[in-house]
Protein backbone atom coordinates (compact mmCIF):
# COMPACT_ATOMS: atom_id res chain seq x y z
CA UNK A 1 0.00 0.00 0.00
CA UNK A 2 2.81 2.38 0.82
CA UNK A 3 4.54 1.74 -2.75
CA UNK A 4 1.56 2.80 -4.20
CA UNK A 5 1.07 5.55 -2.71
CA UNK A 6 4.77 6.80 -3.41
CA UNK A 7 4.08 5.52 -7.28
CA UNK A 8 0.82 7.39 -7.15
CA UNK A 9 2.50 10.75 -5.53
CA UNK A 10 4.95 10.80 -7.93
CA UNK A 11 2.63 10.40 -11.35
CA UNK A 12 2.24 13.66 -13.31
CA UNK A 13 0.82 16.15 -13.08
CA UNK A 14 2.97 16.84 -9.63
CA UNK A 15 0.07 17.60 -7.02
CA UNK A 16 2.91 18.04 -4.23
CA UNK A 17 1.69 20.98 -1.24
CA UNK A 18 4.01 22.38 0.96
CA UNK A 19 2.64 22.20 4.41
CA UNK A 20 4.80 23.24 7.47
CA UNK A 21 6.43 20.79 9.88
CA UNK A 22 5.36 17.83 7.19
CA UNK A 23 8.46 15.45 8.10
CA UNK A 24 8.03 15.90 12.06
CA UNK A 25 4.20 14.81 11.94
CA UNK A 26 5.04 11.94 9.87
CA UNK A 27 7.33 10.68 12.07
CA UNK A 28 4.91 11.16 15.23
CA UNK A 29 2.46 9.50 13.38
CA UNK A 30 4.47 6.69 12.17
CA UNK A 31 6.32 6.45 15.34
CA UNK A 32 2.37 6.67 17.16
CA UNK A 33 1.37 3.77 14.45
CA UNK A 34 4.08 1.96 14.61
CA UNK A 35 3.83 1.57 19.03
CA UNK A 36 -0.05 1.05 18.69
CA UNK A 37 0.14 -1.87 16.56
CA UNK A 38 3.33 -2.84 18.40
CA UNK A 39 1.25 -2.62 21.67
CA UNK A 40 -1.66 -5.10 20.30
CA UNK A 41 0.85 -7.63 19.05
CA UNK A 42 2.75 -7.74 22.67
CA UNK A 43 -0.26 -7.87 24.15
CA UNK A 44 -1.66 -11.06 22.18
CA UNK A 45 1.91 -12.78 22.62
CA UNK A 46 1.02 -12.14 26.78
CA UNK A 47 -2.25 -14.10 26.37
CA UNK A 48 -0.51 -16.75 24.05
CA UNK A 49 -3.08 -16.35 21.09
CA UNK A 50 -1.67 -15.48 17.38
CA UNK A 51 -1.24 -12.23 15.70
CA UNK A 52 -1.25 -14.28 12.30
CA UNK A 53 -4.10 -12.34 10.54
CA UNK A 54 -4.94 -15.43 7.94
CA UNK A 55 -5.38 -17.73 10.58
CA UNK A 56 -7.92 -16.56 13.57
CA UNK A 57 -7.55 -19.35 15.76
CA UNK A 58 -7.67 -17.27 19.10
CA UNK A 59 -7.15 -19.34 22.11
CA UNK A 60 -8.37 -16.65 24.16
CA UNK A 61 -10.12 -13.39 23.89
CA UNK A 62 -7.77 -10.12 24.37
CA UNK A 63 -10.08 -6.95 26.04
CA UNK A 64 -7.85 -5.67 28.07
CA UNK A 65 -4.55 -2.62 27.94
CA UNK A 66 -4.90 -1.16 23.65
CA UNK A 67 -7.70 -3.95 23.00
CA UNK A 68 -9.60 -1.76 25.71
CA UNK A 69 -9.89 0.94 23.47
CA UNK A 70 -9.56 -0.38 19.84
CA UNK A 71 -10.49 -4.00 18.79
CA UNK A 72 -7.93 -3.60 16.16
CA UNK A 73 -4.88 -1.58 17.21
CA UNK A 74 -2.36 -3.68 15.06
CA UNK A 75 -4.38 -2.76 12.11
CA UNK A 76 -5.33 0.96 13.84
CA UNK A 77 -1.38 1.27 14.21
CA UNK A 78 -1.12 0.38 10.77
CA UNK A 79 -3.57 3.19 9.15
CA UNK A 80 -2.00 5.60 11.33
CA UNK A 81 1.56 4.43 9.71
CA UNK A 82 -0.11 5.45 6.27
CA UNK A 83 -1.56 8.48 7.11
CA UNK A 84 2.07 10.01 8.64
CA UNK A 85 3.34 8.29 5.04
CA UNK A 86 1.00 9.84 3.23
CA UNK A 87 1.52 13.36 5.40
CA UNK A 88 5.26 13.12 4.35
CA UNK A 89 4.88 12.52 0.17
CA UNK A 90 2.78 16.13 0.35
CA UNK A 91 0.70 15.14 -2.08
CA UNK A 92 -3.29 14.92 -1.74
CA UNK A 93 -3.08 11.79 -4.26
CA UNK A 94 -1.75 9.47 -1.44
CA UNK A 95 -4.34 10.37 1.10
CA UNK A 96 -6.66 8.28 -1.37
CA UNK A 97 -5.25 4.92 0.13
CA UNK A 98 -6.43 5.39 3.15
CA UNK A 99 -9.78 4.76 2.74
CA UNK A 100 -9.00 1.76 0.55
CA UNK A 101 -7.02 0.32 3.22
CA UNK A 102 -9.79 0.88 5.95
CA UNK A 103 -12.63 -0.62 3.36
CA UNK A 104 -10.78 -3.47 2.42
CA UNK A 105 -9.39 -4.00 5.72
CA UNK A 106 -13.30 -3.78 7.20
CA UNK A 107 -14.23 -6.70 4.60
CA UNK A 108 -11.93 -9.23 3.98
CA UNK A 109 -9.70 -9.13 7.35
CA UNK A 110 -11.87 -7.75 10.02
CA UNK A 111 -15.53 -9.04 8.97
CA UNK A 112 -14.07 -12.40 8.62
CA UNK A 113 -12.37 -12.28 12.18
CA UNK A 114 -15.00 -11.41 14.01
CA UNK A 115 -17.36 -14.11 12.32
CA UNK A 116 -14.51 -16.34 13.46
CA UNK A 117 -14.89 -14.79 17.20
CA UNK A 118 -17.93 -14.90 17.49
CA UNK A 119 -18.56 -18.33 16.73
CA UNK A 120 -15.39 -19.30 19.83
CA UNK A 121 -16.62 -16.87 22.14
CA UNK A 122 -20.20 -16.26 21.67
CA UNK A 123 -21.74 -13.65 23.81
CA UNK A 124 -18.71 -12.40 25.38
CA UNK A 125 -17.56 -11.29 22.12
CA UNK A 126 -21.22 -9.52 21.26
CA UNK A 127 -20.70 -7.82 24.75
CA UNK A 128 -17.11 -6.87 23.79
CA UNK A 129 -18.24 -5.30 19.92
CA UNK A 130 -20.59 -3.04 21.59
CA UNK A 131 -17.93 -1.86 24.20
CA UNK A 132 -14.78 -1.37 22.20
CA UNK A 133 -14.96 0.32 18.64
CA UNK A 134 -13.46 -1.21 15.84
CA UNK A 135 -10.62 1.45 14.74
CA UNK A 136 -10.98 3.96 17.47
Amino acid sequence: MAAFMWLLSRAPPSLHVDVPWHSALAVALVSAGFITGMTGVVTFRKARTTVNPTKPHASSLVTSGVYAISRNPMYLGGLTMLLGWAIFLSNPLAFLFLPVYVLYLNRFQIAPEERVLTSLFGQTYVTYQARARRWL
